[in-house]
């Protein structure tokens, strides 16, 4: 099964506030696609690199029969994330989740010399049932920067899997895998998300009006 994960951060609480914060979490997302990691991330990066060239950092590869998840789409956001992923293993989701967002929190408690949970208890969960719901929601992950009008188009956004979708992200530095599960055609999906864009927001805003 295919699902749309979200998780937010308790009381909107600002997570991702600087590009190595974005950059951190980008790489405990590819680093525990798997369930087998012999150390924790914290140690892969110290035994590597020093913090601030996470992105030169090379992690290890591993065949697919290793993974917990596949990763179809993703964005992250400053107080939350999107995911879409593909569970290859029973409970994988789960089991990739709380290692993503115990990695994260352990990290980010460090950096800013605090304690206690970063994250809501559960993440939600939402099963892809058709195509056209998978296409749909991946749209709606790209686009929601500029639905939360902080990037005036969504291949502006750098923490997201859009260019990846838009081909203009070297294929050794792609996290996503969907060729398999979305045929994906350049132009047309491009348009498709930019005209998506007015409607989400004007459903952002009557979701905004009914929690007031």
């Amino acid at each position: 099964m295919i699902y749309h994960v979200v998780n937010k951060s308790i009381a909107e609480f600002v997570i991702f506030n600087e590009p190595d914060e974005f950059l951190r979490m980008l790489l405990a997302i590819r680093y525990y696609q798997t369930g087998t990691q012999a150390i924790s991330l914290s140690q892969f990066v110290r035994s590597n690199k020093p913090e601030k060239h996470l992105k030169n950092i090379k992690l290890p590869i591993k065949s697919k029969d290793c993974k917990l998840i596949e990763i179809i789409a993703y964005c992250l956001m400053p107080t939350h994330l999107h995911l879409m992923l593909e569970e290859l293993k029973d409970n994988g989701i789960s089991k990739f989740m709380n290692n993503i967002l115990n990695s994260y929190t352990h990290y980010f408690n460090l950096k800013h010399k605090r304690k206690g949970p970063l994250w809501q208890a559960r993440s939600k969960k939402v099963a892809m049932e058709t195509d056209e719901q998978l296409l749909y929601v991946t749209s709606y992950i790209h686009s929601n920067p500029v639905i939360a009008n902080i990037a005036d188009k969504p291949e502006k956004w750098p923490y997201s899997s859009y260019k990846e979708y838009l081909q203009v992200v070297d294929e050794a530095k792609r996290i996503c895998k969907y060729s398999d599960i979305l045929d994906i055609d350049l132009l047309p999906y491009k348009k498709y998300v930019e005209d998506m864009i007015p409607y989400q927001k004007e459903l952002a805003k009557i979701k905004k009006l009914d929690l007031e």
